[in-house]
């Protein structure tokens, strides 16, 4: 029986080989992907034949990409999976060479993938393609962002409790959801610290203050891991950030260990952010 692990290990051993002409049989005929944090606006595929396109058009002579430090978790729902992993990129224009992030969510049914939500760091990639003016032009003639209903508070998880208590600007709150000792990093944000302790985690809170965010959480579902003390959760903040208008998508995998985050891996759209609030150079500047 082919297993939704097996069906990742295929996608990305044929990502890592190049083999991109045959990716497209992993996809069940009705498949949807999507790539919430693309540029300069989310994308929705519909079917096998507009996967196929992709995989063999945009990706097959622009970059190679090689796999490493994977992590596939399993939930609680048999069909869903989450795979962590980066990506050792070349560009197959300028050969420059990168270590790019990536994270998935994959709903996997009778060995074919019926859904899947990508999240790739598009900056690193633009970055060794020498594409940082292609992207500030394509965020400079993108539409308005496309907003959603605003959740309504909950707190059923400490995840609930960490994005809704930042919408709600708890800030002095915040920290005490995380272990003394914590580890949390955000991959897709160059130069970011990681965050070890919850002084350091007050000194994170305290500059999303001073920016002056004001921020409403839309989009939350949650995946529990099959490992209990593991929670991914995807959402998006809509509102105001340092006075521009933006909605960031963002997928969180965590570790939760007695009510309390002991290692958090936050992979936010601050390329988007950027985008939206024409800040792309200083971004890529930090790469």
């Amino acid at each position: 029986m082919t297993t939704p692990r097996d069906v990742f290990t295929a996608l990305s051993d044929g990502i890592s080989e190049g083999r991109f002409s045959e990716l497209s049989a992993l996809y069940a005929e009705d498949t949807v992907v999507e790539h919430p944090q693309a540029v300069p606006r989310p994308t929705r595929l519909h079917g096998c034949d507009a996967v196929h396109e992709r995989f063999t058009g945009v990706l097959a002579g622009a970059l190679r990409l090689k796999r490493k430090n994977v992590a596939v978790h399993e939930t609680t729902d048999p069909e869903v999976i989450v795979a962590e992993y980066d990506y050792d990129a070349e560009s197959a224009e300028t050969g420059r060479t990168i270590a790019a992030a990536n994270i998935q969510v994959l709903r996997i049914r009778d060995g074919l993938i019926v859904h899947s939500r990508d999240y790739h760091d598009y900056l690193r990639l633009a970055v060794i393609r020498d594409g940082v003016d292609d992207l500030v032009k394509a965020y400079e003639q993108a539409p308005p962002r496309e907003l959603s209903p605003a959740a309504s508070p909950t707190s059923g998880t400490v995840f609930e409790q960490l994005v809704h208590g930042v919408a709600g600007k708890r800030w002095a709150e915040l920290p005490d959801l995380y272990a003394e000792q914590t580890h949390v990093t955000h991959p897709f944000l160059p130069g970011a610290p990681v965050l070890r302790t919850r002084d350091e985690l007050r000194k994170h809170f305290a500059a999303a203050k001073d920016v002056g965010v004001d921020f409403e959480v839309a989009d939350l579902v949650t995946y529990q891991g099959a490992d209990p003390e593991v929670l991914i959760g995807e959402f998006a903040y809509q509102g105001d950030f340092g006075g521009g208008r933006v909605r960031i998508a963002n997928i969180f995998a965590m570790r939760v260990r007695d009510g309390l985050i002991v290692e958090s891996r936050d992979y936010g759209d601050h390329l988007g952010v950027a985008g939206d609030t024409g800040r792309i150079p200083e971004l890529a500047a930090k790469v």
